[in-house]
């Protein structure tokens, strides 16, 4: 039924070369929600970096991985995983938000202490 994913391009064939291409793009998503979740200041910014992101970035992997399966059963599987991921993971984000919200954590910046930026906080260390 899909004979022209078998179709070589270059060294490989189509289906290779979609496969690697959403492959790489899932693992760069994943890396940078990691990242956010480290780097973030606050708790909802860093739920955000591992609800959307990480979700956006394991669906393109699964998605590469159906492109490698060669019988139809393990694309069904990978098909539930990644709609079972795509609905939980932001649900799951947003019920740890509510939960923030109702443990008395802020959302925003705290109305005694006025924002700064990174460069206003590195000059006034610096002197």
């Amino acid at each position: 039924m899909f004979e022209f994913l078998q179709t070589p391009v270059g060294p490989l064939p189509l289906a290779d070369w979609i496969s690697w291409i959403c492959i790489v793009i899932g693992a760069f998503f994943a890396i940078v929600g990691a990242v956010g979740i480290v780097r973030f200041p606050d708790v909802f910014s860093r739920m955000h970096g591992a609800g959307m992101v990480d979700t956006m970035g394991i669906n393109m992997i699964l998605v590469g991985l159906m492109f490698q399966a060669d019988e139809w059963i393990v694309i069904v599987k990978l098909g539930l995983i990644l709609l079972f991921i795509f609905f939980t993971s932001p649900t799951t984000t947003f019920a740890l938000a509510r939960a923030a919200i109702h443990g008395g954590v802020n959302p925003g910046p705290k109305a005694d202490e006025p924002h700064k930026t990174a460069k206003q906080e590195t000059t006034s260390s610096n002197t």
